[in-house]
């Protein structure tokens, strides 16, 4: 390995380290709502996927696009977390409330869809760099992956120190990482 692959390396794992802790923070605060071991395990994999595969899609359109789609991503990405947050909140106050996104089935597919816009982005500006395609969809895929799953399993641990509030937190943390995604 020549030291331009290992620094190409280095980079790349960076990255998709910095790209993983959106899925981290987001996790953390899905995590406090009760889910089985199972679940945990197959929101991790669906979201290594999703940092797979959107990111793939990024770099097929490429850089010519990436000023128009990666601003219209953010607005969509923080928009979606922020009513997952507001209604994780609302639901913790109403306990007859009926969850309008769990993770699962079509709630599953767009908490992963809005924990990896920010991958698709970087995606679009790595498709014209000429950077090693393969390694850095694995690198962004298994890094988000196991950030979520480390999110999920703290935020699980911490609501059992919490129980309720810890949905009102969990919802408040999605709320707040929502709006900084917007405005920050």
């Amino acid at each position: 390995m020549s030291i331009n692959q290992l620094g190409e390396f280095v980079s790349l794992s960076f990255m998709a380290i910095a790209l993983g802790m959106d899925a981290f923070s987001v996790s953390l605060g899905m995590g406090m709502q009760r889910m089985r071991l199972k679940r945990i395990a197959l929101i991790g994999v669906i979201i290594g996927l999703f940092h797979i595969i959107m990111p793939f899609i990024g770099m097929l359109l490429g850089q010519a696009i990436s000023e128009r789609i990666g601003y219209l991503t953010i607005i969509f990405g923080g928009s979606l977390l922020i009513i997952i947050g507001a209604q994780m909140v609302f639901s913790a106050f109403n306990r007859e409330a009926i969850k309008i996104v769990q993770p699962i089935g079509m709630g599953l597919f767009f908490f992963a869809l809005s924990v990896s816009f920010d991958s698709f982005s970087v995606g679009l500006s790595l498709g014209m760099s000429g950077v090693k395609t393969v390694i850095a969809l694995l690198l962004f895929g298994s890094a988000s992956m196991v950030l979520t799953w480390s999110g999920l399993l703290l935020g699980k641990k911490v609501h059992g120190l919490f129980g309720v509030y810890s949905e009102i937190l969990g919802g408040s943390i999605l709320f707040a990482f929502g709006l900084n995604v917007l405005f920050g």
